[in-house]
């Protein structure tokens, strides 16, 4: 009897084993989950990658900064030119004004009788009324210049005008260049610490070697550059450009001694008589468009999506560029950043 009240044992399985089977599968599941995560986690970007890009972002900032102050300038040009012509509008007002004033006290002290007394009592009639007429015409004369005092003064104020516009504008743009200022320093600042976090082997790779080793690619390669040049004043750019190999990189800079890299093509054009605009983004439509296959020596190549780096081709495939400011003006590969396009200068 007590055997048969003693509780039987259930089998493993059913309900409770299949939880236990589920727990495990799912323990199992979860284990291999995260360690697939891990495995599939993404590597950290090397050193190289980052100081590539911060120069990058710094470049974008730089071009921008460049139009801003090619804006500033044209604004401080105006104001300058307006405030010249309100001084010598000034100038004539206050003439006009002391003629008007010398004419008004004549009138004051010769008045008093009227015209037809004063006739009366004239010794001399005939004399006394061709003072008249000369008076008339000098009254109309008196009247023409007040009308172009009140002129002038309309003119003074428009051109005061214009000039609180400019101001206006020259603040603003002030202002934009001191944000894009801020965002260069920033990023030229980070690459210059992700640099100093690479070996001397990884560097050669963001420097391009040295300003001498640069200027050695000169000779041959520079004269055969000069002959197939499509004109002389691309001939001459080429030629410049080859005199400023091994120059530092200075953002904002035009030459002679330093250059960025919209700046370095500008100087070489500028060096043959050409003006070409200040930035990358105005200067590749500063002339005719052609295709990667139909470079010449002298053509601006321009590279990424956004247009923010320029190069002076020199042919063979190569161009002549100022890099960064890790990297001296040198001759590089046009396949070594993404192309975007290329103007002849004509």
């Amino acid at each position: 009897m007590a055997a048969h009240r003693r509780s039987r044992q259930r089998p493993v399985g059913g309900t409770t084993a299949r939880a236990a089977v589920t727990v495990v599968l799912a323990g199992t599941a979860t284990a291999a989950g995260f360690d697939g995560a891990a495995h599939a986690a993404p590597r950290p970007a090397p050193a190289g990658a980052d100081v590539d890009r911060l120069y990058r972002e710094a470049e974008v900032a730089t071009e921008k900064y460049n139009g801003a102050k090619e804006k500033a300038d044209s604004a401080r040009e105006r104001l300058r030119d307006l405030q010249d012509e309100t001084a010598r509008a000034q100038a004539r007002l206050n003439k006009a004004r002391e003629a008007l004033g010398a004419v008004a006290a004549a009138q004051y002290r010769a008045g008093g009788l009227d015209p037809a007394l004063r006739l009366m009592l004239s010794d001399d009639p005939d004399a006394y009324l061709d003072g008249a007429a000369l008076a008339e015409r000098a009254g109309s004369r008196h009247h023409a210049e007040l009308g172009r005092v009140r002129a002038q003064l309309r003119e003074i104020e428009k051109l005061r005008g214009a000039a609180r516009v400019e101001v206006k504008t020259l603040t603003t743009r002030r202002a934009e260049l001191g944000r894009h200022k801020r965002t260069i320093t920033e990023k030229l600042s980070a690459a210059r610490q992700a640099l100093s976090r690479m070996s001397p082997e990884e560097r050669p790779g963001i420097t391009g070697g040295t300003g001498r080793a640069a200027r050695s690619a000169g000779g041959t390669a520079r004269d055969t550059a000069l002959s197939q040049a499509p004109n002389a004043r691309a001939a001459q750019a080429v030629a410049y450009a080859h005199q400023k190999l091994g120059s530092p990189y200075v953002w904002g800079a035009t030459g002679p001694d330093a250059f960025d890299c919209s700046g370095l093509v500008l100087a070489a054009y500028r060096s043959a008589g050409v003006s070409l605009p200040r930035t990358t983004y105005a200067q590749i439509d500063a002339g005719r468009r052609v295709s990667r296959s139909e470079l010449l020596p002298g053509d601006l190549v321009f590279f990424y999506s956004g247009i923010s780096h320029v190069g002076l081709y020199i042919g063979n495939g190569q161009m002549i560029h100022a890099p960064n400011p890790s990297a001296p003006v040198r001759v590089a590969p046009v396949d070594q950043m993404p192309f975007a396009g290329a103007t002849r200068v004509v």
